[in-house]
């Protein structure tokens, strides 16, 4: 589900961001990105144009800044937005009906994992009671301990490339403005601590 601005919407909520404060265009891109939880991306093509229409109405002015050019509201502008309230709430209420639904499927996602992994681990620790899974031929010492030391880099990079890859999800989505619900972490939380659990009872078996 994407933010769709009907028409003036999206000349509206520039108004309302600039109310804020002045802000060159870049920075505006970036603040609708990070208001829809990056649902919307908007284009130099699509912002650009609606600028100079503002400013055209009397209802933005720009400056130069170096090599950046800064809009600022005039009060022109923050009356139209005074005026048009009602309409501003209703896109505020849509932009947060997108975050919502990232926050689910974010949701949905992690504790679909989380339920694969748990059915993983008992699936592998049924079999292990069962004795389907084959116990090796004692080894040589010396063999033994570089397998050990083997299996423990390699579990060392599994745990290492895992809490990369879930820390770069979980602030690459805060960052685009959504979402992470006490119930994402709560899942993570006890499928990490009955991986555990099953690691050491495998280990001390």
């Amino acid at each position: 589900m994407s933010p769709v601005f009907s028409h003036g919407d999206l000349r509206l909520y520039l108004l309302s961001l600039l109310e804020d404060g002045p802000r060159h265009g870049y920075d505006l891109m970036t603040a609708l990105t990070e208001r829809t939880g990056g649902t919307y991306t908007p284009s130099a093509g699509t912002i650009y144009p609606r600028l100079a229409k503002l400013e055209e109405e009397g209802l933005v002015t720009k400056t130069v800044d170096g090599r950046k050019t800064v809009y600022a509201i005039t009060d022109a502008g923050r009356a139209e937005v005074a005026a048009r309230t009602d309409d501003l709430q209703d896109i505020e209420a849509g932009l947060a009906d997108s975050v919502r639904l990232i926050a689910d499927q974010v949701r949905g996602s992690v504790t679909a994992a989380m339920k694969s992994l748990r059915a993983d681990l008992a699936a592998a620790a049924a079999a292990d009671r069962r004795g389907d899974i084959p116990r090796p031929e004692p080894e040589p010492e010396s063999d033994a301990r570089t397998r050990t030391r083997e299996q423990i880099r390699r579990a060392e990079t599994l745990l290492a490339e895992f809490r990369g890859q879930v820390r770069a999800d979980l602030r690459t989505h805060a960052a685009r403005g959504g979402e992470v619900a006490a119930g994402i972490v709560d899942d993570l939380a006890a499928a990490l601590d009955a991986a555990a659990r099953e690691v050491t009872r495998r280990l001390r078996g």
